[in-house]
């Protein structure tokens, strides 16, 4: 196999969950110098993964990461946002504004902070890629039955922010992507069983997506291959948005 991104330096978010996992083993595969950043759960990822606690939402703590990324080792730093958080099954109008406000925090706060402060050091060295998981839930459906109001909305946003940056750094040698999956057999997934013949039945495939194939598409945004891709958003659904 070709390792495509060998030689690559590459920040995972999320690193330690479900699909941040199989990002992370996926890139590693390809040949990529992975960095894996979460608030917990690093110690379960491979040993030659470089890994940092981060707070997502503090850009000082984002900003610190990202300083000792780079004080030894120069060479640009992709990226890749997969934390993401949802709430709980809460109608709109009885939800919490803490809670709406820590979805946003991770979802949409996150990902710009975490754009901003690793693109502007792709920016200084020439260029590189992004790729921010958004969900087709922010564009191609509306969840349902389950109530969703600030996830669906803040993955939205993430799509919105996307092709924001990607007219304002594009130009400038960083592409910016969103990769929005359906839904995924994820460990927080199998916390709701009860949901599973229903998301079945509302894709075009009747299955869940893995975790592999959605580091995979990842990957293709990452690598040369992608190199046209520009504020694109990557749907992968099973057909669900067809339905």
């Amino acid at each position: 196999m070709e390792l495509t991104l060998h030689g690559r330096r590459v920040a995972v978010t999320g690193a330690a969950g479900g699909i941040g996992s199989a990002i992370v083993d996926r890139l590693l595969a390809e040949g990529a110098d992975v960095i894996g950043l979460d608030m917990r759960g690093l110690e379960r990822l491979p040993a030659s993964v470089t890994t940092f606690e981060v707070d997502l939402s503090s850009a000082e703590s984002i900003g610190s990461v990202v300083s000792e990324i780079y004080r030894d080792d120069e060479r640009p730093v992709d990226l890749v946002t997969s934390a993401g958080i949802v709430e709980d099954d809460v109608a709109a109008e009885d939800m919490p504004i803490e809670q709406f406000d820590r979805v946003y925090g991770v979802n949409i706060r996150g990902v710009f902070l975490t754009n901003q402060a690793f693109g502007r050091e792709l920016l200084n060295r020439g260029g590189g890629a992004i790729v921010n998981i958004a969900s087709m839930s922010g564009n191609a459906i509306v969840n349902f039955p389950q109530k969703q109001s600030a996830y669906n909305s803040s993955k939205a946003a993430v799509s919105a922010l996307t092709r924001s940056l990607a007219v304002e750094w594009g130009p400038r040698g960083v592409r910016v992507n969103t990769l929005s999956p359906g839904y995924v057999d994820t460990p927080l997934n199998h916390l709701k069983q009860h949901m599973h013949d229903t998301w079945r039945a509302d894709t075009v495939i009747g299955r869940f997506a893995t975790t592999e194939e959605v580091a995979g598409a990842v990957r293709f945004l990452l690598s040369d291959e992608a190199a046209y891709f520009v504020g694109a958003e990557l749907l992968m659904d099973g057909g669900s948005s067809l339905r």
